[in-house]
């Protein structure tokens, strides 16, 4: 298995397609509220009552940016239109024909964009693009320094996407590693979200490379692992449960175990995934 570098993977025609679903739009059974489970409108305009400076939406992986274009004319027709401002970033530029003039489309790469100097984003969303994007976990590292204190941040990802040195899938040691850090993870609907922004967060992988040969995931659509090795067992606390109390968390084959249970199984699974590691060449 070859591994590419981001600025190769972006090149792959997986990942390069101006074809590929990118004519999604804010509702309907195809639509950005469906995907996310959540009313972009309604979010955008119960922020606006709430603000005195503009509302600042922010979506990843835009596609051509017809959702957020059909956002900002409903927000004109209620009088809405200069109180929200709507970037869409895309590495492929192809976008709507007429984009409305409350809507800045940007063509770049999520791995490497960051916002202008001083901007601050009320709503992040990325509709199913993390599946194509090669270090995921540096994108999910990084969001959360783009929110407002009480921002939100909405993604589809998929664990299985995410990878070990040697292939398999990294799981619990991911799960806890992203709820270690702020995210609440939805494993049926394989959504991930953020609140309350204003710093980096740290996720203790480091980025090896991407798989364009992986295949269709769950949406039927040939996709892209994400390939890392852990930089950090947990720590002796997290592994007795020190401090954590025994509240019940969700894992992904959704059995129920206590949080001590889970940090001791991912203690295990770090230390046998960063030997499976020293065994294999890295490309």
């Amino acid at each position: 298995m070859g591994l590419l570098p981001d600025r190769k993977l972006e090149m792959s025609s997986v990942v390069a397609n101006c074809a590929m679903n990118r004519e999604r739009t804010l509702t309907g059974s195809n639509g950005y509220g469906r995907e996310l489970g959540m009313d972009l409108l309604t979010e955008l305009r119960g922020r606006t009552a709430g603000s005195t400076g503009p509302v600042r939406w922010l979506d990843l992986c835009c596609g051509s940016g017809r959702a957020l274009t059909e956002a900002a004319k409903q927000l004109s027709t209620l009088g809405l239109a200069d109180r929200v401002e709507i970037v869409g970033v895309d590495l492929v530029d192809y976008f709507a024909a007429a984009p409305h003039p409350a809507v800045q489309l940007v063509t770049a790469s999520v791995t490497a964009w960051t916002p202008p100097a001083g901007h601050r984003f009320d709503v992040i969303t990325c509709v199913h693009g993390l599946h194509y994007v090669g270090d995921k976990l540096s994108v999910l590292s990084r969001v959360p320094s783009w929110l407002t204190a009480d921002g939100i941040f909405a993604a589809n990802l998929d664990t299985a996407g995410i990878r070990r040195a040697d292939g398999n899938a990294m799981g619990r040691p991911l799960t806890a590693a992203l709820r270690r850090a702020g995210f609440t993870y939805d494993t049926r609907n394989r959504r991930i979200t953020y609140r309350s922004g204003g710093n980096p967060v740290n996720l203790p992988f480091t980025y090896l490379g991407a798989d364009d040969t992986a295949g269709p995931n769950y949406t039927g659509q040939p996709t892209v692992n994400s390939h890392y090795t852990p930089t950090e067992s947990p720590s002796l606390d997290e592994a007795a449960g020190k401090g954590q109390g025994e509240e019940s968390v969700v894992v992904p084959d959704h059995q129920h175990v206590t949080s001590a249970e889970q940090a001791a199984r991912s203690d295990v699974e770090w230390h046998e995934c960063n030997a499976a590691t020293q065994r294999l060449p890295h490309p």
